[in-house]
């Protein structure tokens, strides 16, 4: 990759896109990392809130050490916190916290009670600052994330579908809805950059169907595009079969079977991108360490199907993927948002939200 140094347009970006969660002069600002964080990131977040006349100051957790024999880089959910009373007590007096954990905040357990101070999180995901850069977020993007959110929290029923032969079916009855445009102003709410994103997690029992990862898609925690087609059955939201030959269905497989845990298998999420910035290729672009695959969850059109922990449907585990899916149609109620990979904008223009 690039030489990891500081560079002006990198704080340039850093400046932009924080100053979009309206921080500002005087205020003070938790600036939080573990010992495994980005240390550029954390540096240019610094100098970027300096530049802006905020009050920053740093909290570094420990990274946790490794609880299981399997290698670990994506567990959607970080557990640096280790609900440390101090760093708690810390994080829930100040207005905003920018989270530089690895993981991210997004689903750790200790989120609940920081968002109830009123504190706002703005979540940096762990890229390297040349994708950050890419990737400002676009304020007109809002509106669109925050209509697609709207729509996900009206339907009942979500149906996804594709020439490969997904047919997976959503109740989404009792689901939880969360849109990312990449910033937030909201107190008690969080954002994470890059953003261009809606995802909802489903209730018990929610999901149902076949999901047909084709050639080219897409295995996060891998940080591989796949050669060979993997066909998931899913039975009320756990996976049940794995099949597939070659090397991407063997690695799900092994993978999954060495947490030996059902929850595991279980359905963390489902929802698709919204950010025409996002670029499917980018993985091609960036060593395994110099990328989180933010920006591939985000790429327009995707269909993001993750399996792991659901916090809202009780499951809590290690074990997780994040597939973003190609060429799918997804329906909301029969209505279509994606067809064949293509988003319909004209679904998510019409009747746009005002800016909260």
């Amino acid at each position: 990759m690039l030489a990891d140094r500081i560079e002006h347009r990198w704080i340039d970006a850093f400046e932009r896109t924080l100053s979009l969660s309206a921080i500002g002069p005087d205020l003070p600002v938790a600036i939080l990392s573990e010992t495994q964080s980005r240390r550029l990131n954390v540096e240019l977040t610094e100098l970027a809130l300096l530049r802006l006349g905020a009050r920053p100051f740093h909290l570094q957790a420990i990274t946790p050490a490794q609880t299981l024999s399997l290698p670990i880089r994506s567990t959607g959910a970080s557990t640096a916190l280790n609900a440390h009373p101090g760093m708690l007590a810390a994080l829930m007096s100040v207005p905003v916290i920018i989270d530089l954990t690895v993981e991210g905040l997004m689903h750790a357990p200790e989120l609940g009670d920081i968002l109830k101070s009123g504190a706002r999180v703005v979540t940096i995901s762990n890229e390297h600052p040349e994708a950050l850069e890419r990737l400002v977020p676009d304020p007109s993007l809002q509106p669109k994330v925050q209509r697609a959110t709207k729509l996900c929290r009206q339907a009942t029923s979500m149906q996804v579908s594709s020439k490969a032969g997904t047919d997976l079916h959503v109740s989404m009855t009792g689901a939880t809805t969360v849109g990312i445009w990449g910033y937030t102003e909201k107190p008690g709410t969080l954002a994470h950059w890059p953003g261009g994103l809606v995802v909802s997690f489903p209730s018990k029992g929610s999901v149902n169907g076949k999901l047909v990862l084709d050639a080219g898609d897409i295995n996060l925690t891998f940080k591989r595009y796949l050669a060979t087609p993997v066909s998931l059955r899913i039975e009320e939201d756990y996976i049940v079969s794995i099949d597939g030959m070659g090397t991407d269905a063997e690695l799900m497989r092994r993978y999954l079977e060495g947490f030996g845990e059902q929850d595991a298998y279980a359905v963390s999420h489902v929802g698709f991108g919204l950010n025409e910035a996002a670029r499917y290729e980018a993985l091609t672009f960036y060593d395994q360490r110099d990328t989180n695959g933010t920006e591939l969850r985000a790429f327009a059109g995707n269909f993001l199907f993750s399996t792991g922990a659901n916090e809202f449907a009780g499951r809590f585990t290690k074990g997780h993927f994040d597939l973003p899916v190609c060429g799918c149609t997804i329906t909301l109620d029969g209505v279509e948002v994606v067809r064949t990979g293509r988003v319909d904008w004209s679904r998510l223009t019409e009747g746009e939200e005002k800016r909260s």
